[in-house]
This record gives C-alpha cells, structure tokens and sequence, in this order.
C-alpha cells in the first residue's frame, strides 16, 4: 500500500466558489477579501482580520507594524520552518533564538526570559504541530520587559491551551493558507489583532503602502490616491478568498478527523520499540497540524528510509533553523548551541495526517512505523 504525506481536502464546492470569484469582475483584493476577512475574524474571536499573499508575509508585516526594525531583536524558537526567523530578517532586526521544552518542542519561557537584552523588540513563539506554545507565561515575559508578542500560528487555525486561542494574550496572531495548512488557497496567510491601529497599518503595508486599494478607488467617481508609507505587495485575492470562505465552514470538522487520526496513531505506536511521542499538554486542544515522532537520532534517516520502502509518505518539521548554512554563516551558530532544539530536530519525522486517510491507510502507517523503527 502507498499513502501519500498530503493530500488537499478541496472539495467541487471549494473549486466551484472559485471558479465563480473568477467569473466576477474582481480577481484581485476586493468584496470577498473583506467577506473573508470578517468571518475568519469571528472564527478567530479576533476584532480584525487582515488576508495577506503568505504566511510569511503576515509574520513580516506584523512585526513592522509594531516598529520591529534594525538594531532590534526578536526571540523565536530554533525549531520551525526557515520563514519565522527568515520574517524577522526581512524587517532588519536580529533573530535571537532561545531553546525550547525538550517534551513539546515549543519555546521554554524560562529560556525565553534570558534571552531578552536591551534590544529586545518582541518574541515570536511558534505554536508547534499545532499546540500553542505557552503563551500565557511569555505574556507575563512581555510585559515586565514591555515587548510585544507576534504568535506563529500557522499550525493552529483551531487550537486552544488553557481556555486561551492566538491572539488572545499578543498583539497580532498569524495563520497560513499554504497548501498543507487546515484550510488552503495554495498561498495565502492572515493577521488577526484586535486593534484597529495595527490592522489599519497593516492592511497598507500589504498593498504598497498607498492610501487606497484598486477596490476602494472602483466604482464611483475617481479619487486619487496618496503613498502614505513604503509597502508591499503582499495582499490576498478575490480567488484565494473565495477558496477559503468555502472551507472555513468545516475547519473544525476536518480538525477533528485529524484529532481522531492522532488518538489511532497514538494507540497504536504507544510502547513501540524505539519511538517516543512529543507530549500535548491536558490543558491544550491541538490544531493538529502536523503528527511527529521521535526516534533515535543515530536511526532517524534509517528510519525515514525504512518508512520510504514500506510505502509511507513522510517529512521531517523541523531541522534547526539556526544549523542552517545561511544562519551558520551569518551568525556563527555551531551544534551545542541549543541541545534541546538539536535533538528534537536530529529525531523528529513526519506521519501522514490529513482528513482523507483511511482506516486501511492509518493501520498500515502504525504498521510500518512499528517495523522501520524496531532496534
């Protein structure tokens, strides 16, 4: 049997909404963008929602909004994807890593605490495979030091931990859109806040930073419009919205097939031989975004190998960011420098884990992952 890593859940109706956004006379930001913006908003519990062309955009966005720039410093995890240090570069600020809890992967306040200098501007925690980095604690960091926090919720559209949602306790919370994400347009990212300051700002800085959109200046009698600040473009489509409002609906249904999928995996690799399970906290409803192991790292691509043969779809979230050559260079990072980190990313791979996966397909990943992993 072969089960594929990923696969979308776009159904016809998802297809056909867009197909009738590009029939309209829009294609760009316009009526459905803001239709959009103000569903994902209540889905959020947020007062404002601003759609942008990435995730990474978002995250980018979110942190010049709230005056991140050179000589400052952000403190973000080592282990996630490459664009949440990457989106702290882009402003000209400095990324500062702290390690994470060796038992989630996500950031250890304590850490976080004495990683914050003088220069500290924010700290950007990553809600890992979808259960929410401890937020209430690095609210409690923020405010003594008086910084702001922008949350990576990429994985976490659904999730919740400890009664609190992204952006609950922080100044902006950032979703993605990309492709494997909960819901989908291929590519496409949002901010949600509740403060109307910041989302003003940030919806011109996705839009080249000018006074009016092609949507507002549509229509009636022509206005001119002003460059009121440096931009972007980095704003959300018509399309891209239309494919989003038809999922939006069904998040929580499709979160729940993933939860049901996890609880099998998990019953079904509890005790195996050579695999352990990161922990999600009691206290906390995972996006479930993404389902890893750990094995030994001495046997991680043995294992990755093993799983290849057996016909399992796999990937690896995440090798440290800052043992990357890009960061390495820059930087100077070296192995050793966050251990924790290091050995989560050296262990870590990657189950299939999408609403699609059959009960056959789950027994054979369990299947599998019981075999390549055995000592």
């Amino acid at each position: 049997m072969e089960v594929e890593f990923f696969k979308h859940n776009l159904t016809e109706a998802d297809i056909e909404a867009a197909a009738e956004a590009m029939r309209g006379k829009f294609l760009t930001t316009g009526r459905l963008v803001d239709r959009f913006e103000a569903e994902l908003a209540e889905f959020a519990g947020r007062r404002f929602a601003v759609g942008t062309s990435s995730g990474t955009a978002a995250l980018h966005l979110s942190l010049l909004a709230l005056g991140v720039g050179p000589g400052d410093e952000v403190v973000t995890t080592p282990i996630s994807f490459v664009a949440t240090a990457n989106a702290v570069l882009y402003t000209g600020a400095k990324p500062v890593f702290a390690d994470v809890d060796p038992s989630t992967g996500n950031l250890d306040p304590g850490l976080v605490e004495g990683a914050v200098t003088g220069r500290t501007k924010a700290i950007l925690p990553v809600h890992l495979c979808g259960v929410m980095a401890p937020v209430r604690e690095l609210r409690e960091i923020t405010d003594r030091h008086g910084l702001s926090i922008v949350e990576d919720a990429a994985h976490a559209l659904e999730a919740e931990r400890g009664g609190v949602r992204p952006g609950d306790l922080s100044e902006a919370a950032v979703f993605s859109f990309y492709a494997t994400k909960s819901i989908t347009s291929g590519e496409g990212g949002a901010v949600v806040t509740d403060s109307e300051e910041l989302a003003g700002r940030l919806g011109r800085l996705r839009l080249h930073g000018v006074s009016k959109s092609a949507a507002e200046r549509h229509g009636g009698a022509y206005e001119h419009y002003d460059l009121v600040e440096l931009g972007w473009k980095y704003n959300l489509t018509n399309v891209q919205a239309a494919l989003l409002l038809s999922q939006l609906p069904r998040a929580e249904k499709m979160r729940e097939r993933r939860e049901e999928i996890s609880r099998r995996y998990r019953e079904g690799l509890e005790g195996a031989p050579g695999v352990r399970l990161p922990e999600v906290p009691e206290d906390a409803k995972s996006g479930r975004h993404l389902f890893t192991i750990w094995v030994d790292p001495a046997r991680r691509d043995e294992v990755l190998a093993g799983l290849g043969r057996r016909g399992v779809g796999v990937a690896v979230n995440y090798r440290p960011i800052h043992l990357m050559s890009y960061y390495r260079r820059r930087f100077g990072f070296e192995e050793g420098d966050f251990p924790k980190a290091e050995r989560i990313g050296a262990s870590t791979i990657s189950l299939p884990l999408y609403p699609k996966l059959t009960d056959a397909e789950i027994d054979h990943v369990i299947a599998a992952v019981r075999e390549a992993a055995a000592p």
